[in-house]
C-alpha cells in the first residue's frame, strides 16, 4: 500500500510528535509502507482510520517502535550489542524430489521434540525422515530484526512464521470468533524452522519437580478444571533429565528447593552475574528468598564444538549468531544426519496419516508447493507442537475412527495449556541493567509449590536483555513513562539502564474445554482445515498471577526501584497459548482420558507416537523445553528398546 500524500504528511506531523526532533519523520513514511506491503496488508484500513483519529494510540506505538528499532536510535538511549561474524549449523536438506518412497520411521516436526527422536531412531538403525513444515533460514536473517522477530509484541511477521496467507486460523476470544494470522497473539505462534523454537528460544533449561507430576493430589482439582496426575513421575524422567542436560549442553548452578541434586551435574558452569543479578541477589537474601543461577541451554564455555556464549545481548527471539544456544538444529539433528540413516525435508507439511483397511497407519501424506506425495512406513512420530499435531491427528479422520485417528473418547485437543506469565517491571534511581546478554542470570524458586490458598505457583528470574523497541514497550504499557513527545524520549534516554523486569511463568489448571478443533469451513492453502482454538483460563490462574506478580514487585522494591509496576492479566475468556503450548494429546492410563500411554505412545495405535509438549499432563511452572527433550528421550528409548523392526 501506498499512502497519499494527505496521509504522509499526516504520518509525519505524527511521528514528529511521538519522537520530536530525532528526523524520523522523514523516514516513518518508509517504515510504515514496507509494514503495509510486506508484513501485514491486512492493516491498511487500520493505519488509514488510525491517520483519521480511530485507535490512534495503536498507530503511536507502531511509530515509536519503528524509530527505536533502528540502529540509529540506539546510541541515544544507551543500549549496544556486539557485532559477530554470523555462523550457521550446516544441514544436509534433501529435495522433496529426491526422498525415497519408504522409511521405517517418519518424525514430523524438528523441534525439541522431533529432533531429539530423530536423533535416538536413526542411531538405532532405522531409516529416518524427518518432515519440516518451515525453511532453515541463515542466521543473519534472524540475528537483527528487533520487530520482525517471534518475540517481539508488535505484530510483524518473522521469518520463522510459517505462510501467513497459506496458514490461518480461528481463535475464539471474548466470545467473539475470528481469522487469525500467524503474527496475531491469538494465533498461538511458535517458531517454524528447522529446529523449531529451539533456533531462537531464550533457552532456559528447567526441569520440572515432583510435585508437578502430582498435581491433583497435592491440591485437588478445582471446580471446572481437570488437573490430573501425570502417569509417570519425576524419577521416572530423571535419568532423561540428565541425558539431555548432557546431551543438549546445559550451563547453570545451584539447586531447585523442589527436586534433589541432580544424579550427574550439570556438564558446564553459570553464566558470569551480571549486575542486576547481583542487586537481587543481595534483595533475596534480605528477604529470606532463596535463589540459584537460572540453567540454560547456552553453553557458557566452549562444548561438544561449539562457541562458548559472546555476551551479545540479543537471545530471546534471536537466533545465536555464533551458535552457542543449543537447539536441535546444531544437536541432534546433526548427529541424525551423520549416521547417514536421516533424511531431513523442509517446506513440507504432514497433511495427514495414511491408514490401511484395518486401521493402522501405514504412511504419511505430505504436501508442498509441489504438490502431494505419500511416504510409507513402520512407524510415525509425531512432534509438531500442541497446536498443529492434534490438527494432524483430527484431519487424519478414517471409516475406523470418523473423529480423527485417536479421538474415539474425544480427547485429542482438549486440555490446551500454556503459561500465563506474572511479574514486574521496576526503574531504579541508578543505572542497574549493564545490558550484557543472554540477561536472564538469577531466578528465585521459593514460589513454585507451597503458597497458601494457590494452586502451584512459579519461578521468578530477571529477564533477558531487551531491545530498546522492547523497552519502550513494557514501559508504556505499565505506565511507568509517556507513549509520545518530547517527555518520553527523556524518559527513554533515562530508562534503558535503568529499568529491571522480573517475570516467570506460572502453574496452569487444566480445562478440557479449553481446547483445538479443526474447521472444514476454513481451509489453508492445501485445501486442509484449520484449526480453531477456544476455551479460557482458569480462575485459579489468575490467583497465581496475582500472588507471583505481587513477589516479583516485592522483590524489585528491595532491591531498590523508586517506581515499579505488576503487569494485568486482562480477560480470563480465551485460551492459553503461545510457545510453551502443551496438553492437547495428554498421557495417562486410561484411554478413556488421554490420549496415549505413558511412553507417548497413541492409544489404539501400536506404531504412532507423540514426542512433544503436547503429553504434558501439567506443564509445570517453569519453561517447559528440558521436559520435552526428557521425554521426546524416553519416548524414542522406548520405541528402540521394546519394537523390533520390520
Amino acid at each position: 500500500m501506498h499512502l497519499t500524500e494527505q496521509q504522509r504528511s499526516e504520518l509525519e506531523r505524527l511521528a514528529e510528535s511521538v519522537v520530536p526532533g530525532e528526523g524520523w519523520r522523514r523516514r516513518v513514511v518508509g517504515f510504515v509502507e514496507r509494514v503495509l506491503t510486506e508484513d501485514r496488508p491486512d492493516w491498511s484500513d487500520r493505519v488509514e482510520q488510525a491517520l483519521a483519529g480511530v485507535d490512534r494510540d495503536w498507530l503511536v506505538r507502531l511509530v515509536a517502535q519503528g524509530y527505536y528499532a533502528e540502529p540509529a536510535a540506539w546510541d541515544s538511549v544507551g543500549w549496544r550489542t556486539g557485532e559477530f561474524a554470523a555462523v550457521r549449523t550446516e544441514l544436509k536438506v534433501t529435495p522433496r524430489d529426491a526422498i525415497a518412497e519408504r522409511y521405517d520411521c517418519v518424525v514430523i516436526g524438528s523441534g525439541a521434540g522431533g529432533g531429539a527422536a530423530a536423533q535416538v531412531l536413526a542411531e538405532s538403525g532405522r531409516s529416518v525422515l524427518v518432515v519440516e513444515l518451515g525453511s532453515y533460514p541463515s542466521t543473519e536473517s534472524l540475528a537483527h530484526d528487533h520487530l520482525r522477530n517471534p518475540r517481539s509484541s508488535l505484530g510483524l511477521p518473522a521469518p520463522t512464521d510459517p505462510d501467513p496467507a497459506g496458514r490461518p486460523r480461528v481463535a475464539v476470544v471474548d466470545g467473539v470468533r475470528q481469522q487469525v494470522l500467524p503474527s496475531d497473539g491469538a494465533w498461538g505462534n511458535n517458531a517454524f524452522t528447522v529446529g523449531g523454537g529451539t533456533r531462537v528460544y531464550g533457552a532456559q533449561a528447567w526441569r520440572f519437580v515432583p510435585r508437578d507430576f502430582r498435581m491433583a493430589t497435592t491440591y485437588g482439582v478445582p471446580d471446572g478444571s481437570s488437573l490430573a496426575d501425570w502417569p509417570i513421575s519425576y524419577d521416572d524422567l530423571e535419568p532423561y533429565y540428565s541425558l539431555a542436560e548432557q546431551r543438549f549442553g546445559v550451563s547453570g548452578g545451584g539447586t531447585d528447593p523442589w527436586h534433589e541434586p541432580r544424579s550427574i551435574p550439570l556438564p558446564m558452569p553459570p553464566m558470569p552475574r551480571t549486575v542486576a543479578a547481583d542487586l537481587l541477589a543481595g534483595a533475596a537474601g534480605r528477604l529470606g528468598w532463596g535463589t540459584l543461577d537460572v540453567p540454560l541451554l547456552i553453553n557458557s564455555v566452549d562444548y561438544q564444538g561449539r562457541s562458548g556464549c559472546v555476551r551479545c545481548g540479543q537471545c530471546v527471539g534471536f537466533a545465536c549468531p555464533v551458535e552457542a544456544k543449543g537447539g536441535t538444529h546444531n544437536t541432534a539433528l546433526p548427529a541424525a544426519l551423520a549416521t547417514g540413516n536421516c533424511t531431513l525435508v523442509t517446506e513440507t507439511t504432514a497433511e495427514r496419516l495414511v491408514t490401511d483397511t484395518t486401521g493402522r497407519v501405514v504412511g504419511v501424506a505430505l504436501v508442498s508447493a509441489d504438490g502431494r506425495r505419500t511416504v510409507s512406513c513402520d512407524e510415525v512420530v509425531i512432534a509438531a507442537g500442541a497446536s498443529e499435531t492434534p490438527r494432524l491427528l483430527l484431519n487424519s479422520a478414517h471409516d475406523g475412527e470418523p473423529n480423527g485417528i485417536g479421538n474415539n473418547q474425544d480427547q485429542v485437543g482438549r486440555h490446551l495449556q500454556a503459561h500465563v506469565y506474572a511479574g514486574a517491571v521496576g526503574l531504579f534511581d541508578d543505572e542497574v541493567a549493564d545490558l550484557v546478554g543472554p540477561g536472564v542470570s538469577i531466578a528465585t524458586c521459593d514460589f513454585r509449590h507451597g503458597n497458601d490458598g494457590i494452586v502451584g505457583g512459579g519461578m521468578l528470574a530477571n529477564e533477558f536483555v531487551p531491545t530498546p523497541a522492547a523497552t519502550y514497550d513494557y514501559l508504556t504499557s505499565a505506565g511507568l513513562i509517556p507513549a509520545a513527545g518530547a517527555e518520553s524520549l527523556h524518559a527513554m534516554r533515562h530508562a534503558v539502564r535503568r529499568m529491571l523486569r522480573v517475570v516467570g511463568p506460572i502453574q496452569e489448571v487444566t480445562s478440557a474445554e479449553s481446547r483445538v478443533r479443526v474447521d472444514p469451513s476454513v481451509v489453508d492453502r492445501y485445501g486442509n482445515p484449520v484449526l480453531v482454538t477456544s476455551g479460557s483460563i482458569h480462575p485459579e490462574d489468575a490467583r497465581a498471577h496475582g500472588f507471583m506478580s505481587a513477589k516479583a514487585r516485592v522483590w524489585l522494591e528491595e532491591a531498590g526501584a523508586a517506581r515499579t509496576s505488576v503487569g494485568e492479566l486482562g480477560s480470563l475468556a480465551h485460551p492459553s497459548t503461545g510457545q510453551h503450548q502443551a496438553g492437547t494429546c495428554r498421557m495417562g492410563d486410561d484411554p478413556a482420558r488421554s490420549v496415549t500411554d505413558p511412553h507417548g505412545r497413541l492409544w489404539g495405535h501400536g506404531n504412532v507416537w507423540i514426542a512433544d509438549a503436547s503429553v504434558h499432563v501439567t506443564n509445570g511452572g517453569v519453561n517447559p523445553v528440558l521436559t520435552v527433550l526428557a521425554t521426546a528421550l524416553r519416548t524414542a528409548e522406548g520405541i528402540v528398546g521394546t519394537l523390533k523392526r520390520t
